[in-house]
């Protein structure tokens, strides 16, 4: 299947090859030329601007726009818009606000466009790895892109079956799910990444802990040097607590336990701040997502080793680089 593709950066361009590899065909545009060249040498049909782009896709088209949430999300899709005829697709797989995807769905619709949101997960490591997939839009589009989404997917791989799932969705299990209208598809990631907020939070204050274990405020028969990266590494196998968000902070604890090259500043996408407003909205306790996102406006303020921890794993899954402080 034919994909176009806006947006070659760290998830864009790997989308882009895991499709090629699996037989898929690709036109690809971005600001930068060299992104798009090194496309086209593996084996991707480069463009110059959207304009070629659209001309060289064929009826009906699908394209795919990969960039930050915000402004330029919102004036590459009103150009796109204006580019693409009737039944063609344009698809945001980057980390927009639902509430922004419900709104082009309603204005893309009444030009017969076809508008889809992808809730991504898979960061730096979804060539190899899949993407986990959250999709929102009308079932004929999200249908006939089954082809793509199957190929960037994760797959069974070698996860147990969950019982009692008979009779249910089968892309599930794959990686991905239509999860509903128009929205819903970044709703779903949105409350993802606020999950993750909270998860990334209690690594970080519990090896926190684990490292004042040896504070000169407690009895001396109460003092623990503990290593910090064996623990982790022995949580990996067979605790309760394994996750892939422990894996990389064994990675990282492994090459500088002190985490040096952290300063403990630690940035938000967004998402955190959605879901919490939305929990609002809902009326729905949220406590540990809510202090989890305060936490890191105070990182901010004063950084602490738990903060160094949280910025160690969001480089280890997305390649998030942190200001300095």
């Amino acid at each position: 299947m034919q994909l176009g593709m806006i947006g070659l950066g760290r998830m864009g361009g790997n989308i882009v090859r895991r499709l090629l590899r699996d037989g898929h065909t690709a036109v690809v545009f971005d600001q930068n030329p060299a992104a798009v060249a090194a496309l086209v040498e593996a084996g991707a049909v480069g463009a110059s601007s959207l304009e070629n782009l659209v001309s060289k896709l064929e009826v009906p088209r699908a394209a795919w726009v990969m960039l930050p949430a915000g402004a330029i999300t919102e004036q590459t899709v009103q150009a796109l818009s204006g580019l693409m005829q009737a039944d063609d697709c344009i698809i945001d797989g980057g980390n927009s606000f639902y509430g922004d995807d419900v709104r082009r769905g309603v204005a893309l619709r009444e030009k017969g466009l076809h508008y889809v949101d992808v809730g991504t997960s898979g960061g730096v490591w979804g060539l190899e790895r899949g993407y986990c997939m959250m999709i929102g839009g009308d079932k004929e589009a999200v249908d006939r892109l089954d082809p793509i989404f199957k190929t960037l997917a994760p797959g069974v791989g070698d996860i147990p079956k969950t019982p009692n799932r008979e009779g249910r969705d089968p892309r599930a299990e794959q990686g991905y799910i239509h999860a509903g209208p128009t929205g819903a598809g970044h709703f779903v990631k949105m409350v993802h990444n606020g999950i993750e907020y909270g998860l990334m939070q209690a690594y970080a204050e519990g090896f926190d802990i684990l490292r004042h274990a040896n504070s000169a405020d407690l009895p001396a028969e109460r003092r623990f040097d503990l290593n910090m990266g064996d623990i982790a590494e022995v949580w990996r196998r067979g605790s309760v607590v394994s996750s892939w968000l422990l894996d990389l902070t064994a990675q990282a604890l492994a090459g500088d336990e002190q985490l040096t090259d952290f300063s403990g500043y630690v940035e938000d996408s967004g998402e955190g701040r959605w879901t919490i407003n939305a929990a609002v909205e809902e009326g729905v306790p949220a406590t540990v997502l809510s202090a989890a996102l305060y936490r890191r406006f105070r990182s901010r303020e004063h950084a602490s080793y738990a903060d160094k921890l949280l910025s160690a794993m969001r480089k280890g899954f997305g390649g998030h680089q942190e200001p300095k402080g």
